[in-house]
């Protein structure tokens, strides 16, 4: 893959997303919010990627696939006014059609295609189907990964926009913000797994639930700079202070510190 393509799917990403803004300030807000997360996203996957010690056609790869990995979150919002894959359409398989439809990938060669195809449609499920390897295996976790480092970034900016100023929040919960816990996530955390979406039902499971995304984090560079950032100590923050989430906040820190300590990269 040369850096011309990418500098062209860089193009066509943004001239795509444009066309989303318009009048209306709340699909605004919600576009913007995905655009400036794509970018980042970016920055994240060239960070654990030179960790890595990736060469450089594997970093355009890796860019690529952060560039468009939400592509179809757009047309997901705008059609049904929310992020909820469970509640609207698999924006991975979505993003898949659009890229599709506008012949974006078509140009490179046809086993980086697949790869970039793959990774984008295996980000957003609740675990890695079996059977991976090699490159698509390598380039599937890398996006999991970044994808959650700005993902961290994103809450901890509008929690806090939320909690500051509730009346004129322009993104929306899609979760009722009410006190406690949902049955079975402490439970799920404790017990070391990522909690199951279907018993995330108010905004507290699902603050607990980003918690337990470590879990899921594949390489010991995503969590050094999760550690670095301080983003689970900054989440804890958001969450009422009590016996089960002191447990959960010991859990947790053990388990990064643990691999940090005793993974490789």
């Amino acid at each position: 893959m040369e850096q011309t393509q990418l500098d062209k799917f860089r193009i066509w990403f943004d001239d795509y997303v444009a066309g989303f803004y318009g009048g209306d300030e709340t699909v605004n807000a919600n576009i913007k919010l995905k655009d400036d997360h794509s970018h980042r996203t970016c920055k994240e996957m060239l960070y654990l990627a030179g960790e890595l010690g990736l060469d450089e056609n594997q970093k355009l790869i890796s860019e690529t696939i952060a560039l468009l990995h939400d592509v179809g979150r757009f047309e997901q919002f705008v059609k049904y006014r929310m992020y909820s894959d469970a509640q609207s359409v698999d924006h991975c398989l979505l993003g898949l059609e659009v890229l599709e439809k506008n012949q974006v990938l078509d140009e490179i060669e046809l086993q980086e295609k697949l790869l970039i195809q793959k990774a984008i449609e295996y980000h957003g499920r609740k675990e890695l189907p079996p059977g991976l390897d090699g490159q698509c295996l390598l380039l599937s976790k890398l996006i999991r990964d970044a994808d959650k480092l700005d993902a961290y970034y994103v809450v901890m900016k509008y929690y806090k926009q939320y909690r500051e100023n509730p009346q004129n929040f322009k993104l929306g919960l899609e979760l009722p913000d009410e006190p406690g816990y949902s049955a079975g996530v402490v439970n799920e955390l404790m017990s070391g797994r990522c909690v199951d979406n279907r018993k995330v039902r108010k905004l507290n499971d699902l603050k607990l639930s980003l918690l337990g995304w470590v879990y899921d984090v594949n390489f010991t560079s995503a969590l050094k700079r999760i550690k670095q950032c301080g983003y689970l100590e900054k989440l804890l923050v958001f969450l009422p202070i009590d016996e089960d989430t002191e447990k959960i906040r010991e859990k947790i820190l053990g388990y990064v510190n643990f691999r940090i300590e005793h993974d490789g990269k």
